[in-house]
C-alpha cells in the first residue's frame, strides 16, 4: 500500500499547476509555463521520496492548453528529456503517479463537441504519462459523467465514447464512483461493458451507495484491475465537521482513517488521500499506518 496526495505539496515553497490566460498565449508563455511547473514538480517528487510518499497525482495543468486549438507548439519534442528524467526516478523509487482531470471532461455527453473536447484532454493526460516512460499502473481516472435522464443509455454511451478513443488513451483509463450519480455498482457495469478499471473513492461511496459496506465494494472494484493495471486504486477523505455533506475534510482524522484500514484490511491497494491539506495528512497517515503490514515505506520501495 503506497500512500499519496493530489496535485499540490505546501512545503517545497512552489506549485506545478501554473497556467495563464488563453488570450494572453504565446509559444513563449507556454515554455516558461511548462519549465516552472516541471522543477517544482520535480521538486515535489523528491520530497515525497524524502518522506515515504509513494503516491502522486500530476495536475492536469501541467502544460497549459495542450489540447486547445491555440496550442501547436510541439511541446512533446521540446519537453521529452525532462518528463523522461521525471520518469525514470519515480520508476527507480516505485513511485505510483496517476492524474485526473477536471468535472468538465465528459466521455458520455450527447453533445459531440464535449466528448471530441474530452477526447482531445484525455490524449494529452497519456501523452505526458507515456512521455514520462510510466508503466500501465500509471492511471488516468475520471467519472462516468452525466445521466442525462437515462442511466442504463447514458452508462452505454460512456462504452461506446470509450470504445473511439485511441488505444494510448483508452489503455492508462480507470473509472471512479461518485458522490451522486455513478455508485460503485453503477461503475461496475461500465467496467464490465468498457473493460476498464473502478477506482474505489471511500467518500464517494459513504455519500452514495446501494448498501454496499466499505470492505465489500472496495474487493468488487479491486476485482476489475488485471496485473499489468498495477494494484487497485482508492480515493480516501471524509467529512469535514460542520460543513455540508460531501465536503473534504481539511485534515485527516485518524481515528476515522484507522477504521477506513481496519474495514479494507483484506485487500491490497495504493491509496490517494483527498484531504485538504495535502501533504501533512499524508504524513500523519503514514504514521497511523505504521503497523499495517500492506504499507510501503520509502526503505522498502527502493530496496
Amino acid at each position: 500500500m503506497r500512500v499519496g496526495y493530489p496535485c499540490i505539496n505546501r512545503s517545497v515553497g512552489c506549485t506545478g499547476n501554473h497556467t495563464f490566460r488563453l488570450a494572453s498565449y504565446t509559444d513563449a508563455r507556454l515554455v516558461e509555463t511548462v519549465g516552472q511547473n516541471l522543477d517544482c514538480l520535480e521538486r515535489m517528487l523528491e520530497f515525497n521520496r524524502g518522506h515515504g510518499l509513494l503516491g502522486f497525482r500530476i495536475s492536469s495543468d501541467l502544460v497549459p492548453f495542450a489540447s486547445h486549438p491555440v496550442c501547436r507548439f510541439d511541446w512533446q519534442g521540446r519537453f521529452r528529456d525532462r518528463l523522461r528524467k521525471l520518469g525514470r526516478f519515480a520508476r527507480r523509487h516505485r513511485m505510483r503517479v496517476s492524474m485526473h482531470p477536471d468535472q468538465f471532461i465528459v466521455l458520455n455527453s450527447p453533445d459531440r463537441a464535449v466528448f471530441e473536447r474530452s477526447r482531445a484532454e484525455l490524449r494529452y493526460h497519456a501523452e505526458v504519462l507515456d512521455l514520462m516512460g510510466l508503466e500501465l499502473s500509471a492511471r488516468i481516472q475520471l467519472h462516468v459523467g452525466g445521466v442525462y435522464g437515462d442511466k442504463p443509455a447514458a452508462i452505454r454511451r460512456f462504452a461506446e465514447r470509450f470504445r473511439m478513443l485511441e488505444p494510448a488513451t483508452r489503455r492508462r483509463l480507470a473509472v471512479e464512483n461518485d458522490d451522486r450519480l455513478f455508485g460503485v455498482a453503477d461503475c461496475l457495469e461500465v467496467s464490465q461493458l468498457a473493460r476498464v478499471p473502478v477506482v474505489f473513492d471511500s467518500f464517494h461511496h459513504q455519500l452514495n451507495n446501494r448498501g454496499e459496506g466499505v470492505g465489500a465494494a472496495l474487493a468488487a472494484c479491486a476485482r476489475t484491475w488485471l496485473r499489468r493495471d498495477g494494484p487497485p486504486m482508492v480515493d480516501y477523505s471524509s467529512q469535514q465537521p460542520g460543513a455540508r455533506p460531501g465536503r473534504h475534510a481539511e485534515t485527516i482524522e485518524p481515528k476515522h482513517f484507522r477504521r477506513f484500514l481496519r474495514a479494507t484490511r483484506e485487500t491490497d491497494f495504493d491509496l490517494m488521500l483527498e484531504i485538504k491539506d495535502k501533504e501533512a495528512s499524508a504524513l500523519r497517515a503514514l504514521r497511523a499506518a505504521a503497523r499495517d503490514p500492506r504499507l510501503v515505506t520509502g526503505k522498502e520501495a527502493t530496496g
